[in-house]
């Protein structure tokens, strides 16, 4: 399984990395393991909704279930997210980046997880 992951690097800009997540096989097919979260809400956002450079508020998975939203880095560099596609974000510091709602209305479901989480134990 594939997600992007949305980082401040050494540099204390904000970069984008393609990560193939670890599915061990299961009694249905393949899956994770357990991952230990803080919780979950549904987001709505409208379309044309500009949020500026702004930080992740936590270390946290993005789902978006309907809508394209746009991320951009500060180098320009530009992904779109729609539905089905997975972002894990955790630019907590530096720069930031930019989301756009550039197709309809956007829901998107936002997993936070545990300090202590860690990613590199998904990684493929």
């Amino acid at each position: 399984m594939r997600i992007t992951r949305i980082y401040t690097g050494d540099d204390n800009r904000t970069h984008f990395e393609e990560l193939e997540i670890r599915l061990d096989e299961h009694e249905r097919g393949r899956k994770t393991p357990l991952l230990d979260v803080r919780g979950i809400d549904f987001r709505e956002t409208p379309m044309g909704d500009d949020w500026g450079l702004h930080h992740a508020t936590n270390r946290q998975f993005v789902i978006t279930l309907r809508g394209i939203a746009e991320v951009e880095t500060g180098d320009g560099t530009k992904r779109r997210f729609a539905p089905g596609d997975v972002f894990f974000a955790e630019d907590l510091t530096g720069e930031g980046h930019i989301t756009r709602q550039i197709e309809g209305d956007r829901c998107s479901v936002v997993i936070p997880v545990e300090p202590d989480f860690n990613l590199d134990a998904l990684r493929i």
